[in-house]
Order: C-alpha cells, then sequence, then structure tokens
C-alpha cells in the first residue's frame, strides 16, 4: 500500500476511511506501523469510531509543587522503595530520604538516575534485601542512631502465612514474639521490615500496601504485626484505606496504609478533594518526553479498539477504553511484548504509554524509567501515586513534627 492510499482525510468522513484503511491493512496483513510512518502519520492520527463525545472542562489535578514545605531535613529510611513515588511525596514535604533499599537492580538505576544524592542501598552494591537482617543493620548502623527521630516507610509484599507458620508462632506462644515470623522458610517480608522497626525504634513508621492486606489470613497478618508493634510501646493507628481519586490525583488506586508512632501526636485523615478526570493529563502531551514510546499494534487490534465506546473493554486484549471525565481505572504493573497490559486512550484507539501512566500516576514529567519497556510500567504499577503520598506525609508531618 503506499503512502498517498494511506493517508487519513481529515473530513467528517474520516472514521469510514480509517476504517477501509484498517480493513484494508488486515486483510493484507501489512505491518501497520511502518505503513503510518511511509504516511508520516503515527498511531496518535487514528480514531475510534465515536470520538470526543465527551471532554473534561473541571479543574486540574494535584500536582507536587502545590504541596508546602512543611519540615525541614526530618530523615526518613525507605523499604522496598521500588522507583521512588512514596518518596519523592515525602521529599515535597521537606523529609529527607537518607537511605532506601530495593532489591530489582532496574529499579535501584531508576533511583540512582533520578535522586544520585540518596543511598540506595541494592544491585549491584548490596542485595537491598529486607529479609537480610543483619546485612540491613549493618548499613543503617552507620547512618542512624537508635532511637531514630524519624520516619520508617515500607510497602512489604506479603504472602498468606503457611500452615507451620500459624502453629510455630500462636499468638499465645513465647515465640510469638521472640522468634516471630522471620523463619528461614515461613518468614514474610511483613515481619522483616516489623523487626527493623523493632531494632532502630523509628519515631514514626508507615506500612504501605494494597487494601487486601486487611484481609489475608483472616486478618491474622496484620494483626499480628501490628500487636507486635504496640508490645513494643508503639501507638498504632487503625488501618486507613485512602484512595488516590480522593485527592486529586486522576486515577482510583486504593492503598491501606498503617502508621505508628511512639508519640502522642494524632493522625488526622485528610479532607477530600473532588475527583479529576483523566484526560486533565492526557489530553496534550509535550514532544520529547522520556519514556512516551507507544505500543505498534497490529491492525486487527485497532479494529477491535476503535470500535469501543467510553469505558468498554475489550475482551480479547483485556484493554479498556477511560473515560476522560472520570479518573482512570487503576495504572496496573504491566508491559509490552506480554508483560502485561495498560488501559487504552480515551480518545486514540491504543494503549497508554509508560509516560501517559506515569502522569496518571502523578509523577514529574522529568522523572525517567529506565530498564525494558515492560519493567518500566511494572515501576510505575508498582508505586504509590506521589500526590497521595505527599497527601500522607502532610498529615505525618502535622501530627508528629510539627515544629520541626
Amino acid at each position: 500500500m503506499t503512502a498517498a492510499q494511506l493517508k487519513l482525510p481529515a473530513t467528517t468522513d474520516e472514521y469510514a476511511e480509517q476504517q477501509k484503511l484498517i480493513s484494508q491493512m488486515v486483510s493484507s496483513d501489512d505491518d501497520l506501523a511502518a505503513a503510518l510512518a511511509v504516511a508520516g502519520l503515527s498511531y496518535d492520527d487514528l480514531i475510534y469510531q465515536r470520538a470526543h463525545e465527551k471532554r473534561w472542562t473541571g479543574g486540574a489535578p494535584t500536582k507536587l509543587g502545590d504541596f508546602k514545605k512543611l519540615v525541614k531535613g526530618v530523615p526518613v529510611v525507605s523499604f522496598f522503595t521500588g522507583c521512588g513515588g512514596m518518596d519523592l511525596g515525602f521529599e515535597q514535604i521537606g523529609f529527607e530520604t537518607i537511605a532506601a533499599f530495593e532489591h530489582n537492580e532496574i529499579f535501584c538505576r531508576t533511583l540512582r538516575k533520578n535522586r544520585p544524592k540518596w543511598k540506595v542501598f541494592g544491585p549491584p552494591f548490596g542485595s537491598g534485601d529486607v529479609s537480610q537482617f543483619d546485612e540491613v543493620v549493618e548499613a543503617l548502623t552507620p547512618l542512624i542512631d537508635t532511637p531514630f527521630e524519624g520516619i520508617f516507610v515500607g510497602g512489604p509484599p506479603c504472602q498468606p502465612f503457611s500452615i507451620a507458620a500459624n502453629q510455630r508462632f500462636s499468638r499465645s506462644g513465647e515465640n510469638f514474639k521472640r522468634v516471630g515470623f522471620a523463619h528461614e522458610k515461613n518468614g514474610n517480608l511483613l515481619f522483616d521490615y516489623v523487626q527493623l522497626v523493632i531494632r532502630f525504634r523509628p519515631k514514626v513508621f508507615v506500612v504501605e500496601n494494597v487494601p487486601g492486606l486487611r484481609d489475608l489470613d483472616g486478618g491474622e497478618q496484620l494483626s499480628a504485626a501490628i500487636e507486635l508493634l504496640r508490645q513494643e510501646g508503639y501507638a498504632v493507628n487503625e488501618p486507613t484505606v485512602l484512595n488516590a481519586a480522593d485527592y486529586g490525583v486522576p486515577q482510583y488506586r486504593e492503598r491501606l496504609f498503617v502508621v505508628g508512632s511512639r508519640t502522642n501526636g494524632k493522625l488526622v485523615v485528610p479532607p477530600k478533594k473532588p475527583h479529576v478526570g483523566c484526560a486533565s493529563v492526557l489530553s496534550k502531551l509535550p514532544n520529547g518526553l522520556p519514556n512516551h514510546e507507544t505500543r505498534t499494534h497490529k491492525a486487527g487490534s485497532i479494529e477491535r479498539y476503535m470500535k469501543l465506546g467510553y469505558g468498554q473493554r475489550d475482551q480479547l486484549g483485556r484493554v479498556d477504553r477511560l473515560d476522560p471525565t472520570l479518573p482512570s481505572k487503576t495504572v496496573i504493573a504491566g508491559g509490552t511484548n506480554g508483560g502485561g497490559r495498560s488501559h487504552l486512550h480515551p480518545e486514540i484507539p491504543r494503549t497508554l504509554s509508560v509516560r501517559e501512566c506515569a502522569r496518571l500516576q502523578t509523577f514529574p514529567d522529568d522523572y525517567v524509567f529506565l530498564g525494558p519497556t515492560a519493567r518500566q510500567f511494572t515501576q510505575v504499577g508498582n508505586a504509590v501515586p506521589p500526590v497521595l503520598a505527599a497527601t500522607l506525609a502532610t498529615a505525618l508531618a502535622n501530627a508528629y513534627f510539627p515544629t520541626a
């Protein structure tokens, strides 16, 4: 097919012309991406059958720059850091990440690229593995005092207890407190993190996780961790679930937070804000942004996508077209080439780029994600939205560091 045949006329019949073109490409099994490039076009020139029927006319989403500095230099130690979403939010409020532990080497590269002054413990400079208690203690001891007058922040991946672990560490048994759940075979990263809190006694700690942690093993796991910390003198708030969409993030995303302190401060849940449509960050992206390469879909996929209405799902590809007037569905830790999936752009029949997902997550445009595209999606999808983290950090500053 020639470039002349491929041009998409900007007329009221644009969709019909596009449909004819895509059908021809499906029949001929030609490479759609190559053919578009020859014509000087891109996937962003394609449209849905029903396009621009909805527009976001509301306010702008909350940005990191909207938050005030409330503390200065209060130290934070970050565990399970990922690509740094929580740390960016805390940084904006004035907290200072003095150590970050992350076991994935690609994620560590992203952290070092964007924050070269942070002390990042992880490959190739140590394991970054929080389950390696002695290694973590050795790394932290020269950096912080005990008790530590800052914050520990961590989002440990959690797995169900084994039957053996439940039997070995019965709540009424002596081993419950002394041995804990750091058993080599039946251990759990949540309790590895708790053990470090007990060892260094930070003024405040945060456990961040998915809401399902409350129900894991019938709630036994989280209750056991909280009980351990209360026995060590910490006042632990009730587990609180915050939806990022309630705090100016253009995405539905629920996260569970457990906050404890060895002081008498009172944590106040921040007031909610109106929801913001995802089109507020997806409508127009400047040229040249990092991590904005889009997937080269086959013509058959585009043919299915362009028939979808707002909010509808392509069952074969298991992707959803976003509604521009609503927060995005939860950004997921997917990728390309079988590594996962992202949602469909509300007005362009293609999946979102890493940068577009990062915007839904409220990462700044100059924050660069390294590694293969699939792992870039993983980093973005696993992160706490920095704006949500800054919202929590604001509450922590007001409750526990009001004169810092």
